[in-house]
């Protein structure tokens, strides 16, 4: 009998956990990139039951992915309603858009401006179609390795807009790792030849273009009184190949005294280290949130 009524217990509060909505590949015509630009968008499960609005993350895929990426593999809605149940973290909009192989920057040559298009047009358009507390100290940044770069432009260069962010693995390099014989002419024209310019090598590689989005030039110079106003989670595997970048990171920010949380844990660059990432970031980011 007593087997039994745990039983009842145990389905009975499973009924309890709310499930969230996921609404994939929607799209918003961009003027700024005069093209249709896909994003997938997660809602909390309690979204079609109040009139209250909510705080917001911005979630970033990493490089050759997509807006399916962290709903796919990272299995964001499960890890979300599963934070969100759990009381770790509070009912949140969480949005993902497409930005191919953007790195969420624009190009040396104005040919392609996604950063204009994030913040200009995507978070405005984004802001005005869901219910949304459109304010600086509710709305969050995230991402992985490309997403994790983003991450880091977007809260560096636009500190009055983010109330957190976190990085996961970011595409963060030494000035040493990019001017490296390592990086061949082919590599280095085939992945940021049409952010920076093509056919560069050695130090010419270290471009006004490339140190005003590189983020530990950025640290470097920019006002630490408007960087500290953005809560940092900085989290890089052990065994990641970007962990080198991420250090020197940590290191000019302990240097320009900005407060930041710095993780590295055993792990390298997969889906595997990022899904274990996850929760931490959505109780970060909820931290952050709450009042």
């Amino acid at each position: 009998m007593k087997r039994l009524l745990w039983l009842l217990l145990i389905v009975s509060f499973a009924g309890y956990a709310q499930q969230g909505t996921l609404k994939e590949s929607l799209k918003i015509k961009s003027t700024t990139l005069g093209k249709d630009v896909e994003y997938s968008i997660y809602l909390p499960a309690d979204y079609d039951k109040t009139n209250r609005a909510y705080p917001v993350l911005y979630l970033l895929h990493g490089y050759t992915d997509d807006e399916t990426g962290w709903t796919q593999f990272g299995q964001t809605p499960e890890i979300a309603d599963k934070a969100i149940n759990s009381g770790e973290a509070p009912s949140m909009i969480i949005v993902m858009p497409d930005a191919g192989v953007s790195w969420y920057m624009n190009t040396f040559d104005g040919k392609t401006k996604f950063e204009d298009f994030f913040i200009k047009e995507f978070i405005p358009y984004i802001e005005s179609n869901y219910r949304i507390r459109a304010k600086k100290e509710f709305r969050a940044v995230a991402g992985l390795s490309m997403g994790g770069l983003g991450t880091l432009l977007y809260a560096t260069k636009h500190p009055e807009m983010f109330v957190a962010a976190a990085p996961l693995s970011a595409a963060v390099w030494t000035d040493e790792e990019i001017t490296s014989n390592s990086t061949d002419n082919a590599r280095w024209n085939a992945v940021f030849g049409d952010l920076y310019g093509k056919d560069l090598s050695g130090k010419s590689r270290l471009t006004d273009h490339y140190y005003k989005n590189a983020p530990i030039k950025i640290v470097e110079n920019a006002n630490s009184d408007d960087i500290k106003k953005v809560k940092f989670y900085i989290d890089c595997g052990d065994d990641d190949f970007l962990i080198k970048g991420n250090m020197a990171l940590h290191a000019m920010m302990i240097d320009k005294k900005i407060p930041h949380e710095f993780r590295v844990r055993d792990g390298s660059h997969n889906w595997t280290y990022w899904r274990t990432a996850l929760p931490e970031v959505l109780k970060f980011v909820g931290d952050s949130f709450r009042r």
